[in-house]
């Protein structure tokens, strides 16, 4: 088994998988929302998320934005017999 700082390589790159996942939440938001900002978004999630200051920014920014497609409910046609 190769090892590197005293930990397995798998288990290095299962730790940096995760840091990735995390580290663009925000964009993953932003995403799955299809947010109007998405692309800014992304670009301060890339440049700023280091900090954590950018990364809550992006988040919240993500989280509130507009989404593209609003969705309404429409109720159905009343019954008659």
């Amino acid at each position: 088994m190769t090892f590197l700082l005293g930990l397995p390589i798998l288990v290095l790159v299962l730790i940096g998988v995760f840091a990735f996942f995390i580290h663009f939440l925000p964009t993953f938001v932003a995403g799955s929302r299809h947010v109007e900002n998405f692309w800014w978004i992304f670009l301060v999630n890339l440049f700023f998320g280091w900090t954590l200051i950018g990364w809550i920014l992006a988040l919240v920014w993500a989280a509130n934005d507009t989404p593209r497609y609003v969705y309404r409910y429409v109720p159905p046609p009343p019954y008659n017999r």
